[in-house]
């Protein structure tokens, strides 16, 4: 009897502990499609609206050499890389560093910059791979061919790695400075426009170009769409993969040469 209530308790324990993790599951599966299709939605509806108006209310047939088609393609091509940039990793290096959280992490066998880049790098693959299987779908309806989204992503990916470089370079203001979440948001903003993320680059007049072409935040967004659609050769992708790790190594040095002074004044007190 005793045996068969213990047996009863037990596969009520486990039936309750495969509900509970379908249900966790199913939270963080519709979590993350929300947060993937609500950040889609904002630049692909100011694109569009923008086009909209620019052609259909003056009539125009091209606005800076581009067709209505060739913007609306860029429009939504851009939205499989926009997703894959970014993450909130250089923002989980303030808070650790605020809260004096960082001097767990002192510990470990492994760099806290290594360290939070790959907890959440996964999270940014998995998007990555979701993204190329929208793409690979549309292959089937457009002219982009799987070698040129395949090209794409990769830009796309070293994009991600350098934005976080870059903000981690930034993240060690939070030593001195404990609002420093404000310079990642300004960052943030500027990364949208100057990524490509909202408007494409090449329309924006020659006299400013050199604003975005300076910067790596073109390889987030705008450069590898221009892979994807074909505009960009395989030439091209080398010289500009080339130009990414360039940058890599730039930001590298940085966080080394910010992080290695700053740490000599951390005092892992928090705040």
């Amino acid at each position: 009897m005793i045996s068969s209530l213990n047996l009863f308790w037990h596969l009520e324990w486990r039936i309750a502990a495969i509900r509970n993790g379908v249900r966790d599951a199913l939270a963080y599966r519709g979590d993350f499609l929300l947060d993937f299709f609500g950040q889609a939605i904002v630049p692909v509806g100011i694109q569009l609206i923008l086009w909209n108006s620019i052609f259909k209310s003056s009539g125009m047939s091209t606005f800076a050499g581009m067709t209505y088609a060739q913007l609306l393609a860029y429009t939504w091509t851009s939205v499989l890389f926009s997703q894959v940039r970014g993450g909130n990793y250089d923002f989980n290096l303030i808070e650790l560093i605020r809260t004096g959280g960082l001097s767990v992490y002192m510990l470990r066998p492994v760099g806290v910059i290594e360290f939070t880049f790959f907890r959440g790098f996964g999270e940014k693959l998995f998007t990555a791979t979701l993204c190329f299987a929208l793409g690979a779908i549309a292959t089937c309806f457009t002219s982009m061919t799987i070698t040129n989204l395949i090209m794409g992503m990769m830009l796309a990916i070293l994009g991600n790695l350098i934005h976080y470089l870059f903000g981690s370079a930034l993240a060690s203001i939070a030593f001195y400075w404990e609002n420093a979440f404000a310079v990642l948001m300004v960052k943030n903003m500027a990364v949208s426009l100057l990524s490509g993320e909202l408007i494409p680059l090449s329309i924006v007049p020659e006299k400013y170009a050199w604003v975005w072409q300076n910067t790596p935040f073109y390889l987030f967004v705008y450069g590898p769409t221009q892979v994807a659609l074909g505009k960009w050769d395989h030439h091209l992708w080398f010289h500009h993969m080339g130009i990414g790790f360039l940058w890599l190594f730039a930001f590298w040095g940085m966080i080394k040469i910010s992080w290695g002074i700053s740490m000599k004044h951390y005092q892992g007190m928090g705040g």
